[in-house]
């Protein structure tokens, strides 16, 4: 993956590539030389970058990913704690947080690729996104504790959520380190391949994604949300409702004809 930002060096505070590949819409963290530690000026690209994603029309799927041999390192920290101090919450108002825990949401689906060093905000990232594929050289670590700090990205929900309670703390209180074969155990990674196909890996699947209907995956994904946040009764009350708008839509009828006819649905949106 290549976007003309890319041809020259990142900025010393990092920033935040974008590039739209067919449907896909394509972000990386780029500040190699410091482990893509995130700076305040990343965090705030990152969800202008997610908010720019969310709105266009024709991108259906997103893709996450890190230039050079790190996902991250995770945050700054010396950077980073003044200005959330000063301001509150690093994401823009009105902007997509990249975490995912405060509206607004993003509605579309996002597939994640990690390597290397995946600390902390890195694990929350990954979390954050709806499948992730890992590298087979990720290191992985969630060590506020070893800061006299706790994470508050996500990672005391989603760790439990996935892995279950006993599994959860056993990193969470620890800081330990862990590889990606145990995150692929405890359910935080979907597919772990060779370290450098993970980009390449995800975007198969993104691509996959984004030739399904899109109305259809944003009401299944939407669906699931609904089931992990309210409960499963509260998803299953709007089964009917949500079906009958997707059978009332163009790419409903498409999809049947596709049945019909024996091939690959061709789906706008509408």
């Amino acid at each position: 993956m290549k976007s003309a930002q890319m041809t020259t060096e990142p900025p010393a505070d990092g920033r935040i590539t974008t590039e739209r590949i067919d449907r896909v819409f394509a972000i990386g963290i780029d500040r190699p030389k410091k482990l893509n530690g995130f700076s305040p000026k990343m965090l705030i690209e990152l969800a202008e970058a997610m908010t720019a994603f969310e709105r266009d029309p024709d991108a259906w799927v997103g893709l996450l990913y890190a230039h050079g041999a790190n996902f991250t390192a995770g945050l700054e920290l010396d950077k980073v704690a003044p200005f959330m101090k000063e301001r509150g919450s690093i994401v823009p108002v009105g902007a997509i947080d990249p975490l995912s825990l405060r509206p607004p949401i993003r509605s579309k689906p996002l597939v994640c690729a990690v390597q290397g060093i995946c600390f902390t905000l890195g694990i929350e990232l990954m979390l954050a996104a709806d499948i992730v594929v890992a590298a087979d050289d990720c290191r992985f670590a969630q060590i506020e504790v070893k800061r006299g700090i706790m994470p508050t990205g996500g990672a005391t929900i989603r760790m439990v959520e996935r892995a279950g309670w006993g599994n959860a703390q056993r990193y969470l209180l620890t800081g330990d380190e862990f590889g990606a074969q145990e995150a692929l155990r405890l359910g935080f990674v979907q597919e772990v391949v060779a370290a450098g196909r993970q980009a390449e890996r995800a975007l198969e699947i993104a691509r996959t994604i984004a030739a399904q209907a899109p109305l259809a995956v944003r009401a299944s994904l939407a669906s699931s949300r609904k089931s992990v946040e309210e409960g499963p009764h509260a998803a299953i009350r709007d089964f009917a409702s949500e079906q009958a708008k997707l059978m009332a839509s163009e790419d409903a009828g498409e999809g049947v004809r596709s049945f019909v006819e024996r091939r690959q649905g061709r789906f706008a949106g509408r």
